[in-house]
């Protein structure tokens, strides 16, 4: 798919931005932009992502690979350039269902994805050829997770929180500001005899998937499908990109997390704990060993995903790790009225009630069958 269509941008011509007198001059007087597909597997689009020191696991071509061998989505990569150098790089992909529509989405199931930009380059450049892109292959939308260059113009259909934590500081440090409840609770399931490990064992996958299938059941959530953590598995944990950390007290699983890694940036993608057994406090001891793990091995960043606005008490779990807090905003732009959507994102309703009685088998065919469809 490498460099399957290339063509200029000229944002100062139709854009559907609102960019001022100023901008559109230095669009007019600077060099063509040049936009062009590329092939996310190629070696090329790792070693670009690479060179952003603020590029993620979700960037990846690893992450590629999972949503598109999982759901079957279709990628659409894009490069754009300056006098042939990267100015630019945007995961995108297509999302196509007969219940829920077509649309392009950067990216589906991942926390946040902005544009990785390596200079000077106004969003309504981007915009310009989403927007081309988005007409051809009919999708009713584009949507940008997290992209605080837009704000200015676009307002977001969705909010969520987002927790950073540096690493830099080193483990004891760190542990030193942490909330003292959650000091409290490493403290006492260390003396409760847990065993806690960090590994990229597959087994430690198929082990970590049974607890959160139990753990959406109890959320009232079907559960991703199993074939999702398998590719998890293979493009991301076997290749050194992330990890599970497991949390056991002689034969009995307590708590585990997945952990993704790139570079120098880390994410804490999930999380699962069997409820019958939280006065262990095993959640925080996973955690710790996840933090002391990537902080060890030269980490400098840990965020800990997206969290609801209402969702208080998940708010107050990150806050407590000393995270600090910052807005990942999601925008979404209508290609046919040439417009950013100002409505709220309507996020599919879930029978609570009903997933959280269902038996865990129930859950995971749900979950089989409505993923695809979702982003």
């Amino acid at each position: 798919m490498a460099s399957i269509e290339t063509m200029q941008v000229r944002a100062w011509q139709e854009s559907p931005g609102a960019c001022n007198q100023t901008s559109v001059k230095e669009q007019v007087d600077s060099p063509p932009v040049v936009a062009s597909l590329i092939d996310p597997l190629s070696a090329d689009w790792d070693r670009l992502v690479a060179s952003n020191p603020a590029s993620n696991i979700f960037q990846s071509a690893a992450w590629s690979r999972v949503l598109s061998e999982t759901y079957g989505h279709k990628p659409f990569y894009l490069h754009f350039s300056q006098l042939g150098r990267t100015v630019a790089l945007l995961p995108f992909m297509e999302v196509s269902s007969p219940f829920t529509g077509r649309r392009g989405v950067s990216l589906p199931f991942s926390d946040f994805c902005r544009p990785l930009t390596y200079g000077p380059l106004h969003p309504d450049v981007i915009v310009t050829e989403l927007s081309q892109l988005a007409r051809k292959q009919n999708w009713k939308y584009f949507e940008l997770r997290d992209a605080p260059n837009f704000r200015s113009f676009a307002k977001p259909v969705t909010k969520f929180y987002g927790h950073r934590l540096d690493l830099t500081a080193g483990p004891q440090e760190l542990f030193g500001r942490f909330a003292s409840a959650v000091r409290r609770g490493i403290r006492k399931g260390e003396r409760s005899g847990i065993t806690v490990r960090a590994t990229g064992a597959k087994e430690a996958i198929r082990q970590f998937y049974a607890l959160h299938v139990r753990t959406r059941r109890r959320h009232g959530v079907p559960p991703q499908p199993s074939s999702f953590f398998s590719k998890i598995y293979e493009h991301v944990v076997k290749p050194g990109l992330g990890f599970v950390v497991l949390a056991e007290k002689g034969s009995r699983l307590l708590a585990g997390a997945v952990f993704f890694r790139w570079r120098e940036n880390a994410v804490f993608k999930y999380g699962a704990s069997d409820e019958r057994l939280q006065e262990f406090r095993a959640n925080n001891l996973v955690m710790w060993e996840g933090i002391k793990h990537l902080a060890g091995t030269g980490a400098k960043v840990l965020h800990f995903g997206r969290t609801e606005v209402q969702n208080a008490g998940l708010r107050r779990f990150k806050l407590a790790w000393g995270a600090e807090e910052e807005n990942l905003e999601y925008f979404r732009f209508d290609p046919v009225s040439a417009q950013w959507l100002t409505g709220q994102r309507k996020v599919p309703g879930f029978a609570s009630a009903v997933f959280s009685r269902m038996p865990l088998a129930g859950n995971r065919l749900i979950g089989t069958i409505f993923y695809p469809h979702m982003d």
